[in-house]
């Protein structure tokens, strides 16, 4: 239960640099009076701004510092939550930040960096009200406080979850919907994740065909090239083999070159021999023909020395002569077969070269063919490489699996979001809660409106639309009735909610504080029933009333207050 005990205030509106304090569990019932002005109803400012920071009537932060000091003005409440005590204190400044402590059994609540966190912790950890559902269950003002007959729909809901402590399903529906648009996001990014895996494994398997078809066409062409060079380098070696059998044998017959050769360079020699024996012949027989006497000894040459020496000369000539015819045929016939021979070393130099081609033939075959065949190595390679390729592969289909398990995971988890938001909706769980207590609170407004002594059947349904039925059963509204009963309606539904807090010990609190009630628009038969509810409440509830109508209710209430001005300040009275 929380329970208030104490609230002090300085400069605050008419009051002044003193505090001003009210003892808030002093008796059952007080009465609050003094004369217009007096600051009466600042009790009211002072409770929601300290505990809410902002004002019950509708004036400014400025405006509700005190005028002629225009500062210093502070406000304490302290109140207890089952064992804990605690106090809250805020000061209001006219520029800046503005001071606010919390003390729990007298220690500092450590400050959070944003007062609107502080602010949330004390409304909804401590006090478990905000500041609408406060003054519809503590504080009922006649200046601008709007019945719960006046709030919207949604207003309404409010206000009753707060009271049946359920408002923790608008909380988890709040959460429910970051985490529903969490796994919508999550849920996009597995599909196009899915999708882009999906991609990535058509193309990888496209490249592994491609790779295999283009290693296996390049192996299978490499291979007939290689048989190709390999028969060429078979027919080679072939004529090689043929080519050697020629040459030895051609060899074999260019032995005879050289004897030849040495027999044809005798026999030119021979005929070089023989002709200068001839020239040498001829001059002898000129030397015969020119000179009568020898012209070493002066002796006379006869004619017949002369016709004998010259034929005898002549006989040789012929005889060297025919050597030449003979050594001529021989030369000939030595030139044939010393020219047959060299037509025969031409030959085995042709063959030869025909053998050094095919040979160089063979060594190029052979460096083709180990060019090849260390290409297919590499083509081997690359298949080893294309197991690399289907291990991407592998790990891409083993990505594609774990994402579509996750998107499994997703898929059922967004179901469940599904029911779970059907179920938080103000239509679900929240709604059967309050369908529940319906008749609970219909039946406790129709008891304190007949406390009041007005009787009608009124009744609310799920969605808080009221059915008010009077006089021959006929059907009305809120806005059917005077004033009056409005007030009556309005009372029997704060008294509901008090006692509905009670029974939920959600907002239950001791504090009920009542402006200008009497003053309103209550007759005195309304006056007479509703004090008789004040007195009824128990000895645990806390009532203030206030009225400018003191004389009249003085000896009604256990005790009193008095406002009154002093020096133009606000001040309680001795």
């Amino acid at each position: 239960m929380l329970v208030f005990e104490k609230v002090r205030w300085k400069n605050i509106l008419s009051t002044g640099n003193v505090f001003t304090e009210v003892q808030l569990n002093r008796s059952p019932n007080t009465l609050i009076v003094g004369d217009n002005g007096s600051g009466k109803s600042t009790i009211l400012d002072a409770l929601c701004y300290v505990l809410f920071s902002r004002p019950f009537r509708k004036v400014t932060k400025k405006q509700l510092v005190n005028s002629v000091n225009q500062k210093g003005a502070s406000i304490e409440v302290e109140f207890s939550v089952g064992t804990k005590k605690y106090k809250v204190i805020r000061s209001i400044k006219t520029y800046g930040s503005q001071p606010f402590e919390i003390y729990v059994d007298g220690n500092l609540i450590n400050q959070t960096g944003d007062s609107k966190d502080y602010q949330e912790m004390l409304e909804t950890t401590i006090l478990k009200l905000n500041f609408k559902s406060f003054t519809q269950i503590v504080i009922l003002g006649n200046s601008n406080f709007i019945p719960f007959m006046q709030l919207s729909g949604p207003q309404r809901r409010e206000i009753i979850e707060d009271l049946l402590d359920i408002k923790i399903f608008s909380a988890m529906n709040t959460l429910l919907k970051d985490q529903v648009n969490e796994n919508k996001t999550k849920l996009t990014e597995i599909k196009y994740h899915i999708e882009l895996i999906k991609d990535k494994i058509s193309i990888q398997k496209k490249f592994i065909d491609e790779v295999k078809q283009t290693n296996t066409d390049k192996v299978d062409s490499n291979n007939a090239e290689i048989e190709k060079s390999k028969a060429t380098i078979l027919n080679a070696q072939k004529k090689i083999e043929n080519l050697d059998g020629q040459i030895k044998e051609l060899l074999e017959s260019t032995k005879e070159q050289n004897p030849l050769q040495n027999k044809l360079g005798k026999i030119t020699a021979m005929e070089e021999s023989l002709e200068r024996k001839i020239k040498t012949l001829k001059k002898d027989i000129e030397f015969y023909d020119k000179h009568d006497e020898c012209p070493t000894c002066n002796q006379t040459i006869t004619e017949e020395i002369k016709s004998t020496n010259k034929n005898q000369k002549n006989k040789k000539i012929v005889e060297v002569q025919e050597a030449l015819k003979e050594l001529e045929i021989k030369y000939q016939e030595t030139n044939k077969k010393v020219e047959h021979v060299l037509n025969i070393s031409k030959l085995v130099t042709s063959k030869q070269t025909e053998h050094s081609t095919e040979s160089a033939n063979i060594s190029a075959l052979n460096n083709y063919i180990g060019k090849l065949n260390d290409e297919n190595t590499n083509l081997s390679t690359d298949r080893q490489d294309i197991g690399k390729e289907n291990q991407k592969l592998a790990n891409l289909t083993k990505q594609m699996t774990d994402g579509r398990i996750q998107q499994e995971t997703l898929t059922k988890e967004k179901s469940l979001y599904e029911v779970a938001s059907m179920m938080l909706k103000d239509q679900g769980i929240k709604t059967k809660i309050i369908k529940q207590y319906v008749p609970i609170i219909n039946k406790l407004v129709n008891k304190y409106l007949a406390q009041m002594d007005f009787f009608v059947n009124f009744e609310l349904d799920e969605n808080f639309v009221e059915v008010i039925k009077s006089r021959h059963r006929d059907e009305f509204t809120y806005d059917s009735f005077s004033e009056g009963e409005k007030m009556r309606i309005d009372l029997a539904l704060l008294f509901t909610w008090r006692t509905i807090a009670r029974m939920k010990n959600s907002t239950n609190t001791n504090l009920l504080i009542m402006d200008e009630v009497f003053d309103a628009s209550l007759d005195v038969s309304g006056c007479e029933e509703f004090l008789k509810l004040i007195h009824e409440m128990g000895g645990d509830q806390n009532c203030f009333v206030i009225t400018h109508k003191g004389d009249l209710l003085q000896d009604k209430f256990f005790s009193s207050i008095r406002f009154e001005k002093h020096k133009n300040f606000s001040r309680i009275a001795a």
